[in-house]
């Protein structure tokens, strides 16, 4: 796999985190970072997955945004009422 090299601009209290944790993991910082990006994009293909399912089961079922919103409220006041 090539690979490319690219200047980016953290501020300053940033880049001292990014390269603690890194540190504490015995990581470079273009590990770390890569790895960062990575968990950050599948973690976005993840969501997008998930709203998709949840777009196809609202078609499927004709739901509109107010049923959602709606049971989502019913949701959380019957989770809140158990707690």
């Amino acid at each position: 796999m090539s690979t490319s090299t690219v200047n980016i601009a953290f501020q300053t209290e940033l880049l001292r985190e990014i390269d603690e944790v890194a540190s504490k993991e015995s990581r470079s910082r273009s590990e770390f970072l890569r790895e960062a990006a990575r968990a950050y994009i599948q973690r976005k293909r993840r969501w997008a997955g998930i709203f998709s399912m949840g777009r196809a089961i609202a078609e499927t079922r004709r739901l509109a945004p107010e049923d959602v919103s709606r049971e989502i409220r019913a949701y959380r006041k019957r989770k809140a009422t158990r707690g």
